[in-house]
């Protein structure tokens, strides 16, 4: 709805990186200021974190949405699951449950059968952006999960999306945009048909509400479990996305799609039954911790 009122995919991205870092730096001010302080190491990571994590994700994304449907778009996206849980298993050495392995084929098949990929022609290139989305959203994960167990999710957030603004800032043409952008009207459409808002109102809702509460829980949800579940838990994104979908396009899912969208949350629950007894563990060793002398 903002890309049709004039704001490119680049200035909108740069929109909502700048409002979240903003945002999350405001509440930082607020709770607690030291926390701005971290190590020059840290400092490196986050930048990464930031550039190939965030601002890449979301440019790639939107990339791919230009050339292939939502559903196939995230389907593709989510093989970040498997990404993740296979770096996990090679190369960071964890132990990944076999049921884990069900859980993110379930998740996979489900997603295939909602999106209704046999109905598909995919473009080549929109598949390559959204493959490319696939590896920045696992190095999100990846990455982001060692990241809040060294500081908090505020802090992550802030200096992520910080380092994404400052990116986009020489690439979005911020400075094409006049303010006549933003005091334009702009066409809800859906169920509340030719319904109009100037376009600041729906652009501050995306930053506030699809962008900085969306990035801190995440990073919250990285401080409670293992990048592998949550980013099979986040791929109920999709499920979601149709949902809304649904109560606000009037579009439907067919009788099969219902069933993939099953699959989907069997997997979601598996996935945390597979994790559930290390969790525990974990925070069982978390409050012996805090009983040291």
């Amino acid at each position: 709805m903002l890309i049709e009122a004039g704001l490119s995919p680049l200035q909108l991205t740069q929109f909502r990186t700048l409002g979240t870092a903003l945002i999350a730096g405001a509440c930082l001010l607020v709770i607690d200021r030291r926390a701005f302080r971290i190590t020059w190491r840290q400092l490196g990571v986050m930048a990464i974190l930031g550039i190939a994590g965030v601002a890449l994700l979301q440019a790639s994304y939107a990339a791919a949405l230009q050339r292939l449907p939502v559903g196939i778009a995230l389907l593709l996206e989510y093989l970040a699951v498997l990404l993740v849980a296979l770096v996990a298993f090679f190369f960071l050495k964890e132990q990944v449950k076999a049921r884990l392995w069900v859980a993110i084929a379930l998740v996979l098949a489900g997603l295939a059968v909602v999106a209704r990929v046999w109905d598909s022609d995919l473009d080549s290139l929109g598949v390559v952006f959204a493959l490319v989305a696939a590896v920045t959203l696992a190095l999100y994960f990846l990455v982001g999960e060692r990241q809040v167990g060294a500081t908090s999710p505020l802090v992550v957030a802030f200096y992520t999306t910080g380092f994404a603004a400052l990116f986009w800032s020489f690439l979005s043409g911020w400075w094409e945009l006049t303010p006549q952008t933003f005091t334009a009207p702009v066409p809800l459409g859906g169920v509340v048909g030719h319904l109009e808002l100037p376009l600041w109102l729906p652009l501050l809702v995306t930053v506030v509400v699809g962008s900085f509460l969306p990035f801190l829980f995440s990073f919250l949800a990285l401080k409670h479990l293992r990048a592998t579940v949550a980013g099979i838990v986040a791929a109920s994104e999709v499920i979601f996305a149709f949902a809304v979908a649904w109560m606000w396009l009037g579009e439907s899912l067919d009788a099969i799609q219902l069933v993939g969208a099953g699959v989907v949350l069997v997997g979601i629950v598996l996935a945390q039954t597979a994790r559930a007894g290390k969790v525990v563990d974990a925070d069982l060793a978390i409050s012996s911790e805090t009983r040291l002398p």
